[in-house]
Order: C-alpha cells, then sequence, then structure tokens
C-alpha cells in the first residue's frame, strides 16, 4: 500500500499535536516531519519532499504566506492551508497564499464540531490535495501581467469564433481558480468595458472577503453583486457570486437566490452560464477555469449553443483539468487554450469604450 507522506506546519503545539494524531489514526498516512515555523517547513519539506502540505498562515521567524511562496517556487508540493483567523487582513493572506499555488483551505478544528465530523473532512480533503499535480509558480508575488503575443487558438470544430462582440463574459473556477482568474482579470485591457460575472467555488467560511482581495489585484473593480444590481451597469467591473447563493441573470439584472446544490455546488458555475446563455445568447462569452468536478461544463456548451463564444483553460496550465476536461468532452468549447491565452482572447471579443 502506498502511503500519503504529510507534512505539518503549525506553530500551536496542541492543534499540531491534534493534527498529528488524526494522521496517525490514519493507516494510508504517514507524518514525515511537524514545523513550528516557515523557515523549519522549507527546510524539512526540501529534506523530505512529502507528498502534501499542511500549512498555517500565521507562524514565526517566517510567515505561512512566505513559505508557500518559497516552496511553490522552487519545489512545488501540494499545500492545504489550515487555518483558524477570520480576520480580513489574514483572510487575505490566505487568498495570497491560494494565488501562489496553495491547492485548498480549510478551517482548524474549532471544538463543537459532530465527533469525527472534522477529521474525515481532513482526512478526505487532505488525500484528495495530495494527488493533485502542482506546478511551479515563478513569481513570489503576483505582478502585473503583461502578454505579449496574441492568443493561441485550438478550435475544437468546424466553427469559428461569433463575429459580434460580446455584452458581457462570464468566468467560472474552483481549484487553483484565484490565481487563474487573476491571471485572466489582468489580461484584460483597461477599455474592456462588458461586465465580468464570476462564479468560484470557495468554503463559505472563508469566501466572504474575496471579491475585496481580487478588487486589490488590479484596476479593474470587483465587488460581490446585489440582488437586482443592473448588469449594463457594471460595465468594466467584476460582480462576483457572493458565498453560498446562485447567481444568475435575468431582464438584464443580477438575481440571487438559494436554490438547490448543483453538483454540490452553490453558487454554481452551471447556474450563472445557463442564465447567460438564455439572457444574451451569441452576445456572451463563458470561461471555464481550473477546477475539480464537473459543474459549468453543460451551462459553457449552453453558451455555445446559443451562439456564444466559450473557452476553456487547457490540461497544461490547469492546477486541476476537471472542470475544463468534461467542457471539452461535451465538446461546449469552442477554443481550449492555455491560461495566458485566455485574458487576450477575452479581450479580442470586448467592445471597447467610447474615447474622447
Amino acid at each position: 500500500m502506498v502511503r500519503t507522506r504529510v507534512l505539518v506546519v503549525e506553530d500551536s503545539a496542541t492543534v499540531r499535536e491534534r493534527l498529528c494524531s488524526v494522521l496517525a489514526s490514519d493507516p494510508e498516512i504517514d507524518l514525515v516531519g511537524e514545523a513550528a515555523d516557515g523557515r523549519q517547513a522549507i527546510d524539512l519539506c526540501r529534506a523530505h519532499r512529502p507528498d502534501v502540505v499542511t500549512m498555517d498562515m500565521m507562524l514565526p521567524v517566517m510567515s505561512g504566506l512566505a513559505a508557500t511562496e518559497y516552496i511553490m517556487a522552487h519545489f512545488p508540493t501540494p499545500i492545504l492551508v489550515v487555518s483558524s483567523s477570520f480576520n480580513r487582513g489574514e483572510v487575505f493572506k490566505m487568498y495570497d497564499a491560494l494565488a501562489a499555488g496553495a491547492v485548498d483551505v480549510m478551517e482548524k478544528p474549532s471544538g463543537t464540531e459532530p465527533e469525527g465530523d472534522w477529521e474525515r473532512r481532513f482526512l478526505s480533503t487532505l488525500k484528495l490535495v495530495s494527488r493533485i499535480r502542482v506546478i511551479t509558480h515563478l513569481r513570489a508575488r503576483l505582478k502585473t501581467y503583461a502578454p505579449t503575443a496574441m492568443p493561441r487558438v485550438t478550435l475544437l470544430a468546424e466553427q469559428t469564433a461569433p463575429s459580434r462582440q460580446i455584452e458581457v463574459a462570464a468566468i467560472g473556477a474552483s481549484t487553483g481558480g484565484p490565481s487563474a482568474v487573476v491571471d485572466v482579470i489582468r489580461a484584460l485591457p483597461r477599455d474592456f468595458s462588458p461586465p465580468v460575472l464570476l462564479v468560484l467555488h470557495l468554503n463559505s467560511q472563508f469566501g466572504y472577503a474575496f471579491a475585496d482581495w481580487l478588487d486589490a489585484q488590479s484596476e479593474r473593480r470587483a465587488t460581490f453583486a446585489r440582488d437586482g444590481d443592473l448588469v449594463a451597469a457594471a460595465e468594466g467591473r467584476i460582480l462576483m457570486a457572493p458565498a453560498d447563493r446562485h447567481m444568475i441573470v435575468s431582464d438584464g439584472r443580477i438575481h440571487l437566490h438559494d436554490g438547490p446544490e448543483r453538483f454540490s455546488c452553490r453558487p454554481s458555475v452551471d447556474v450563472l452560464f445557463e442564465s447567460v446563455a438564455q439572457a444574451y445568447g451569441g452576445s456572451a462569452a463563458g470561461c471555464l477555469l481550473t477546477g475539480m468536478g464537473r459543474d459549468g461544463a453543460s451551462g459553457l456548451l449552453a453558451i455555445r449553443t446559443a451562439g456564444g463564444m466559450t473557452i476553456a483553460q487547457d490540461e497544461a496550465t490547469s492546477v486541476v483539468y476537471g472542470m475544463p476536461r468534461e467542457a471539452a468532452l461535451l465538446g461546449a468549447a469552442i477554443q481550449v487554450l492555455p491560461l495566458r491565452d485566455i485574458g487576450p482572447a477575452l479581450a479580442a471579443l470586448g467592445r471597447t469604450k467610447d474615447r474622447p
């Protein structure tokens, strides 16, 4: 039996002991090391090359964010952020860690969960994260992305891109999404005016501030959508689905609702994409980025069937080639592109603001 090799990084001796005890209870887990600060985390990760690292953000000597950035730049390893902080500034650092290459995030045990519930979720999430192929992140911190070439296009059928310019762009992402979304958004020119509607799967406990974090990553305004928002009034901006709310477009307005989950997801990319297809048809673009599962694939097909432009991220640049793969298998994606080309491809479809 191949055992999953785990490095635990946590400065609290009590929490670290709890995590290690849970790991020791699973015969499929091999605990290869414990680190109490970010510098130790780097040294042990370099020495033992674990299959997965559990990473706290609040660490002495070197922060969890700095350790994550270094590990992902020098010896990429799947990282699960395990955090108990809901302070806005600390949550922003967690988003930075996800953008730097950490795979997923979950909360530390609070002691109020039903017996065994947190432990089961921790072990299953850890094993899932350990199997994800991660890529090298050479940038210690995200910098402005300046594309230097026109997008490379892969046509999956004898269909060319719609000739009309789009009125709205819809983007969906899951695991690996924070970094991918930032790259796409930063590649859009300043005068790209179609509103961008975004669904990103994030743990609802940590997702409440993501739009504010995204707002700080580029010159393009990003906010959480509100029920009744006029889509046209969001020209040049990003409207993101709030945690645990589906977002749809109807009659030119955003509508939020608490309907049933789709593929265990709320908000669901499919729910947004299907409404965009119905509301905008050939005047819409849909873009499905890295993520686990199949949410968004049928919605992307709906946009394509309605005459809109559809793009899926390719396997080589996806942290998890799940959602984009399902879209490609359905024939939903007109273009399958590496991440660096997706923003420029969207930019080529967007009508620009009138210049003085």
